[in-house]
């Protein structure tokens, strides 16, 4: 077989067969399951965590994937499978990341309340490119996004922050699209309720 029909061959391959033979000890055949998907999952991870972090957090998912192959039902898809631990490992990623991040309320300024409106909003990606304001906007996500939980905290993060529509946030999290919905649309009102007395304290203070 010529190298040019040998990728043919593994490209048309069925990934069970390609697992299978992992499992049964070629292990330098999971490359091909890593350079099958690995687009597939920069593209979820990408959608749910910051842009610094994506090439890390695919090399710990493929790691992940190569150590719990074992545990593969092939009942499911690999695929589908694949897209699991790749949530599930981003969900992790926010629970480190949020764990004790609350921003005391000494901490926040007067020049957080022209923030708070954008923060939640479709155009917080682009406010957050603004260097001169990039500190003070963190620093009020943090305290805003700190007593969510994950669940919420993504879901918002998703539709609010990233921009994806929610029948797009809705496949990448594997929710049915009114389950994302309500979780954003609460999620963000309790920010906005979280914030809104700090805000009138700060405006008596002006």
């Amino acid at each position: 077989m010529t190298r040019s029909a040998a990728n043919i061959h593994w490209q048309n391959e069925d990934d069970l067969n390609i697992v299978q033979r992992v499992l049964n000890g070629n292990r330098n055949d999971f490359e091909l399951l890593m350079t099958r998907y690995q687009n597939y999952v920069f593209k979820i991870i990408s959608g749910i965590l910051p842009n610094e972090v994506v090439e890390e957090m695919a090399q710990d998912v493929f790691i992940e994937v190569y150590r719990s192959l074992s545990k593969f039902n092939d009942q499911m898809s690999f695929k589908k499978w694949l897209a699991g631990i790749t949530v599930h490992r981003s969900y992790d990623y926010w629970r480190r990341y949020y764990r004790n991040r609350e921003v005391p309320l000494s901490a926040l300024t007067p020049s957080h309340q022209e923030w708070i409106d954008g923060i939640i909003s479709h155009h917080a990606t682009e406010q957050f490119e603004r260097d001169e304001a990039r500190q003070e906007a963190s620093e009020l996500l943090d305290y805003a996004l700190a007593d969510l939980s994950e669940k919420d905290r993504i879901a918002l993060t998703l539709v609010y922050l990233e921009g994806l529509t929610v029948k797009e946030a809705a496949k990448v999290l594997g929710w049915s699209a009114i389950n994302v919905r309500v979780r954003a649309h609460r999620s963000r009102e309790k920010m906005r309720q979280k914030i809104a007395p700090l805000l009138q304290k700060e405006g008596a203070h002006v």
